[in-house]
């Protein structure tokens, strides 16, 4: 049975030179990453630590959201609680239109994304400008992100090279990167001169001294908050940790993890408002207390956004973020948009090889495959197993119940080797449509183990 992923996949493979692109420069990544990780001796056990510290700081969400409240509203900070998607917009839209904003820059955001700000204000008569060059790039193509990190990691420069034509006047058939990236700077220096307002997103939050942390390789998001006075910040509740320590221990996991780098080239605090300007912080649910309440995949609260289960999956390397109904695709975004809505994003566990490789990189220890595993066994409860693979494990069922029919189908089995092939290739043999069966072995494993036990 096709799924929405595996329709998508299809297209994305059909062109087998950016699928292969896409699947090597990711792995390249890991590579760094696993590089990186071999440098520090104790790299398991800031694994273990950054995953204890989650787990602690997401039992103990309310005592730490309220002194980082305190402590953030101490510092001159104004702090605002959203329920859910619409209320962070609304919240948003109320604090732009009490300075008449008409310009507004901000740096890359899942949560934004999550909740579909960019739209909102739009719509609103807002000009919104992203300031993350790859996040700039998907927006005057008027395409989502692929990645959670690398946004337009799917892009190849030469279509840059013709977008920027069109959108910025750029020299035609001129796709050098460091000739782009300055076309880029140029192009968003004017955006951030003429902002009334900013935004950021938050990679932490510390309870103990109110900080909003943002951890950038491009230094836009403080580019975007030097000239405005109105800053906002916005953060999942889930971005919390108890103190600077903790968050130590995080900021020596984040890029390594992420693209290999030993540290981001920007870790910028945000503590109070600008002279004569002001720093909203919003503090957003939407979905994350109701994790709380599911120990089989509370962990899914650990994320701290890097990406490597992305760039490890071979699953997500070869078949792109498009591919993926929920926003964020991935390991990660196969068991968030389970959490969102399993009847309307199940079809993405079937991008999924249970392989395992995602688990074993993520930073926090989020067991994103063992997830993926118990989300499969709930198929049939939400009425979304396939009625094939139903069929399928009842039959195998039943023939692995009786002894003598399985013996029997075993040494049966090695005639499929001599089948015509459109006997077994055809309409079918779902399975077999990008897939090869292997030769039947003429000896059994029961009949070899028999034949040479030692008695």
């Amino acid at each position: 049975m096709s799924t929405k992923h595996s329709i998508a996949a299809a297209k994305f493979v059909a062109n087998k030179k950016q699928a292969a692109w896409h699947n090597e420069t990711l792995w390249m990544v890991r590579a760094k990453r696993d590089k990186m990780s071999k440098d520090i001796p104790e790299w398991e056990q800031l694994r273990d630590l950054a995953c204890n510290i989650k787990l602690y700081s997401n039992s103990h969400l309310e005592e730490l959201l309220q002194e980082f409240e305190k402590n953030a509203t101490a510092n001159g900070a104004i702090v605002h609680w959203a329920k859910d998607a619409k209320e962070h917009n609304e919240i948003v839209l109320g604090i732009l239109r009490d300075h008449d904003v008409k310009h507004f820059v901000k740096s890359k955001s899942m949560l934004a994304e999550e909740c579909e700000l960019n739209p909102f204000l739009i719509e609103k008569g807002i000009e919104v400008v992203e300031t993350d060059l790859g996040e700039r790039i998907l927006q005057l193509m008027d395409v989502p992100p692929s990645h959670i990190v690398l946004p337009a990691i799917h892009i190849k420069r030469e279509q840059v090279g013709e977008l920027f034509e069109e959108k910025l006047g750029t020299e035609k058939g001129n796709s050098d990167p460091t000739y782009l990236t300055r076309a880029a700077r140029k192009h968003l220096r004017d955006k951030f001169l003429n902002a009334e307002a900013s935004m950021t997103g938050a990679n932490f939050a510390v309870a103990s001294t109110g900080d909003i942390v943002v951890c950038t390789n491009e230094g836009n998001a403080d580019m975007g908050t030097s000239c405005p006075k109105i800053h906002i910040a916005i953060m999942g509740m889930e971005k919390i940790v108890p103190d600077q320590e903790s968050l130590g221990v995080f900021t020596r996991l984040l890029a390594r993890s992420a693209t290999g780098q030993p540290v981001t080239s920007y870790t910028s605090h945000y503590r109070k408002p600008r002279e004569g300007g002001e720093f909203h912080i919003i503090i957003v649910d939407n979905g994350r207390s109701k994790i709380l309440g599911q120990p089989d995949h509370i962990k899914t609260l650990n994320c701290i956004r890097c990406g490597a289960c992305m760039n490890t999956c071979p699953v997500y390397r070869r078949s792109g973020g498009y591919s993926y109904t929920y926003f964020i695709p991935g390991p990660i975004g196969i068991n968030l948009g389970m959490l969102y809505s399993a009847t309307e994003y199940f079809d993405n566990l079937s991008a999924c090889s249970l392989c395992l490789s995602c688990s074993h990189v993520c930073p926090v220890k989020v067991d994103l495959g063992e997830q993926i595993y118990r989300w499969r066994q709930e198929m049939d409860k939400i009425g979304k197993a396939s009625k094939e693979k139903k069929v399928m494990s009842a039959g195998m069922k039943f023939l692995m119940e009786r002894p003598i029919l399985f013996n029997s189908a075993l040494w049966m089995s090695p005639v499929v080797n001599v089948l015509p092939r459109f006997i077994k290739y055809n309409f079918l043999n779902e399975w077999g449509k990008g897939r090869e069966l292997p030769e039947f072995a003429k000896e059994s494993f029961n009949e070899m183990w028999k034949k040479n036990k030692v008695k």
